[in-house]
């Protein structure tokens, strides 16, 4: 491969076919060391499904945390939030 015209870099059909790229599909880059890795991102649920759980919450504590976030996300005081 050679670096072409404004730095770019073509991957070669076989790489393209092999691994079913789209024209236009987002990758991500990351530089490790000396190496340029190229990869797919997780989707949502992949990434939520190897991420570690941090908390335990019961449905009451999410809901109570749920609302006490929009309210504060919305400035709402605690007075507006009862009405």
């Amino acid at each position: 491969m050679r670096v072409g015209r404004n730095y770019a870099v073509y991957l070669p059909k076989r790489v393209v076919e092999e691994l079913k790229l789209k024209e236009g599909e987002k990758l991500i880059l990351t530089v490790e060391g000396q190496s340029i890795v190229l990869r797919r991102p997780l989707d949502f649920f992949e990434e939520i499904r190897r991420s570690p759980k941090r908390l335990r919450l019961t449905p009451e504590e999410f809901e109570k945390t749920s609302v006490e976030a929009q309210e504060e996300h919305m400035g709402l005081s605690d007075a507006q939030a009862a009405t």
